[in-house]
């Protein structure tokens, strides 16, 4: 059985629309919650869609730099963003109003590897996209920000980045797609929080040598008018063509408590990284 088999083929899917207001700790805490209910066996795989306002979600090896409150005063103070530590693998992200995340949320293990969790979200990508024309490249982009493995590329531009969680039987597959606007100025803007963040100093962590010219959008490399609202559109066609059995249930009772456990594991991740910095 292929992958796409495996995972869309008459299995069921729960769909939640978290496109508008979350704040993004909650996004991560909600990922959290629908993998215990997964591994469990409380929920059936879900499919989680959300958009959040200017933010830079920061990752752990990020929470570490020299001078990082020169950085995040830069973001907050020059460019209008928020800055966060997600609890998932990586390095920083920006969000807005033009990206699209998507969470994959499924049961595993063990038995399912890295590459295939991954693999799982690239092929739903691919076929969002199978009708566009072009071929998405699936391979490190060293010049972009969070550089990763799986990286998702059209002509050599990052347009997505992929991470993932494991909780408690479930695994969260989380892609940022860059919809709308410019990838290369979200680029820069990445690129000059480093330098503040940095400024020249050698660490233990290779952190990235990000060259904007390298991450693009969507609706630059088709060259055509696309938005963050088509796209979950796609999202949702793609998992039917491939045979998955879509609903919309409601979040129980159960999940509310877990997701209030962790949130506060968020809050408490973010309140340590304010501490050092003294803000």
């Amino acid at each position: 059985m292929d992958l796409a088999s495996k995972y869309f083929n008459s299995i069921d899917w729960r769909y939640i629309d978290h496109s508008s207001g979350l704040a993004p700790m909650q996004s991560f805490a909600f990922d959290d919650t629908f993998c215990e209910s997964v591994g469990n066996d409380d929920s059936p795989n879900v499919v989680r869609t959300w958009v959040h306002q200017h933010t830079v979600i920061l990752g752990i090896h990020d929470s570490r730099l020299p001078y990082l409150h020169d950085g995040i005063r830069f973001l907050t103070e020059e460019q209008g963003y928020n800055a966060i530590v997600r609890n998932s693998g990586g390095l920083g992200v920006v969000l807005d109003q033009g990206i699209l995340n998507i969470s994959l949320i499924f049961k595993g293990k063990t038995e399912t590897t890295i590459d295939e969790a991954f693999t799982v979200m690239y092929l739903l990508i691919a076929k969002m996209f199978e009708d566009e024309g072009v071929e998405i490249e699936t391979h490190e982009i060293t010049q972009s920000y969070c550089p990763g493995k799986f990286d998702l590329s059209i002509n050599g531009k990052k347009f997505a980045g992929i991470s993932q969680r494991r909780v408690r039987g479930g695994i969260a597959v989380q892609i940022y797609l860059c919809v709308e606007g410019s990838g290369a100025e979200r680029a820069e803007m990445m690129k000059t929080f480093y330098e503040r963040a940095l400024k020249g100093e050698s660490t233990k962590f290779k952190y990235p040598n990000i060259e904007p010219n390298y991450m693009a959008s969507l609706e630059t490399l088709l060259n055509r008018e696309i938005t963050v609202q088509d796209v979950m559109f796609q999202l949702l066609y793609a998992m039917k063509d491939l045979g998955a059995r879509l609903n919309m249930e409601p979040i129980t009772e159960t999940e509310w408590e877990r997701y209030d456990g962790y949130f506060d594991k968020m809050i408490a991740r973010n309140e340590k990284l304010n501490n050092r910095m003294d803000i």
